[in-house]
């Protein structure tokens, strides 16, 4: 086994999950997925497919009605873009490999913005890449870039600019000109922005369809590989599914990527992904509202707390949070599901910078109970 390998920590969530697995008592709010069953047409649609025997291979870039159908949904939001330059993927994780395995490789410069889901910031290492890793800042309990920091860490030895926004776990965003600034920097230096944007729906200024994206700035040539998942807007994280926005070139190679990973992704859950984007005009608006108002339930509630810090996000499906004198985030998670039944996200689990922090995914169809997670939090701090 490759010393990598051997080395990967094992995750942190889960370690706090284990310590609550068959406790029906615990309020669990630590995994990044909804409490809400995929939508009847989506299901439907899966079924459908199976029960007319589509059971088999698939192209390994996904079906073209799939392709062409993500490809009028992006146009509904950034600027058109063709179905050549779309790859469907067996779940977003992967779309994220497959861009590290073709962009990235042993002794290789990739640049993270951090914390981040540990996912991505491992996947380069086990190709062998170094990672350098440039931390957001809190101030206040919101998390912001210095973007200063990050162009003066992207040179020219640098392969990939790895960006996380909406980001999982913080909920920072960038902003347009940071956008600008970090696309017109990667053009100078040559150097590729895998762009995880699988939160870009979860967004909650008004007036928004979605976050700001690298879409809306970079051309069809341009080093930008933009990474997509049906798990979050669609309700879809058992389904597995995702897909790559990218230069025509990359596509064609990342089919082949794609035969030596997973062939391709299974077709009656591409069918599933088809009958979601035929919903998406009335279903993701929808979603975003429900989140909205758990978001708007749950931040005051914590930020009422003492000694809690914390900020309104403006994406993506997580109160991120701190309690003082509560360094050991692993130690004070596990304590809260054993002690007090309240299952939240370990700080630690994103990375060293967010050693301290706690999240907490706030999808869940009932706003009441994330206030009495709040209760049971409040009966674990000192009076």
């Amino acid at each position: 086994m490759r010393s990598v390998i051997a080395g990967l920590p094992g995750s942190k969530i889960r370690e706090v999950a284990n310590a609550g697995l068959g406790r029906p008592d615990v309020l669990a709010f630590w995994f990044g997925e909804s409490d809400e069953v995929t939508p009847e047409p989506v299901r439907a649609a899966a079924a459908a497919s199976l029960a007319a025997g589509e059971t088999f291979y698939a192209h390994n870039l996904g079906l073209p009605e799939l392709r062409e159908a993500i490809a009028a949904y992006t146009a509904s939001l950034h600027p058109a873009v063709g179905a050549g330059r779309i790859a469907v993927t067996s779940s977003g994780v992967s779309a994220l490999m497959l861009a590290m395995q073709a962009l990235a490789g042993a002794g290789d410069e990739v640049v993270a913005v951090v914390p981040v889901w540990p996912n991505l910031t491992a996947q380069p290492e086990i190709l062998g890449a170094r990672v350098v890793r440039v931390p957001l800042v809190p101030r206040a309990g919101a998390w912001r870039l210095d973007l200063e920091a990050l162009l003066a860490a992207v040179t020219d030895r640098t392969r990939v600019l790895l960006v996380n926004a909406p980001n999982n776990p913080t909920g920072w965003t960038l902003t347009r000109p940071e956008q600008q600034a970090l696309l017109d920097h990667c053009r100078r230096t040559g150097t590729w922005i895998v762009a995880d944007e699988v939160y870009e729906r979860l967004y909650y200024v008004p007036g928004a369809a979605c976050a700001p994206s690298f879409l809306d700035l970079a051309t069809s040539e341009d080093r930008v590989v933009a990474v997509h998942s049906f798990s979050k807007s669609f309700l879809m994280t058992g389904w597995r599914l995702g897909w790559m926005v990218a230069p025509a070139p990359l596509v064609e190679a990342l089919g082949k990527l794609i035969e030596f990973n997973t062939s391709c992704a299974p077709v009656f859950v591409q069918r599933a992904g088809l009958a979601a984007l035929a919903g998406a005009a009335a279903s993701v608006p929808a979603l975003v509202h429900r989140l909205r108002a758990c978001r708007d339930t749950l931040l005051p509630a914590l930020a009422a707390l003492p000694g809690v810090e914390t900020a309104v996000p403006d994406g993506g499906m997580y109160a991120f949070f701190r309690v003082a004198g509560q360094g050991d985030s692993l130690a004070f998670a596990k304590r809260l599901v054993t002690e007090h039944g309240l299952g939240l996200a370990p700080g630690a689990a994103f990375g060293p910078e967010a050693e301290s922090w706690l999240r907490w995914c706030f999808a869940s169809r009932d706003p009441q109970r994330l206030l009495a997670g709040v209760q049971r939090l409040a009966g674990a701090l000192p009076l």
